[in-house]
């Protein structure tokens, strides 16, 4: 399994971030074709302090080709567009070639 990780830095407006994100692009994240599963929320320090990374979105696929498909698709590049609607700067967008146990 392939996993896509996506980390978002704290916006200028972070109510507008959550709803937007929740409301609007995950449904568009679930029509992304090769989608296994995901995860996705704030995400914090162990000690519950602001972490490096505000929000955090773990998407699942059977491999690193499925992720660029997915990407390259009409689906993807919707998820893509939308970004901007929600966020001002650019995510740090990773792939994490998992062992899952």
């Amino acid at each position: 399994m392939s996993k896509l990780v996506v980390l978002y830095k704290k916006p200028a407006d972070p109510a507008h971030f959550d709803k937007h994100f929740r409301a609007v692009h995950m449904p568009l994240v679930q029509k992304m074709p090769g989608l296994r599963s995901f995860s996705f929320g704030p995400a914090t320090a162990l000690d519950g302090a602001e972490g490096t990374y505000f929000w955090m979105f773990i998407g699942t696929f059977d491999s690193l080709k499925a992720i660029n498909d997915a990407l390259a698709s009409h689906e993807g590049r919707e998820v893509v567009a939308d970004i901007p609607n929600y966020y001002s700067d650019t995510p740090t967008i990773l792939h994490l070639d998992s062992t899952d146990g």
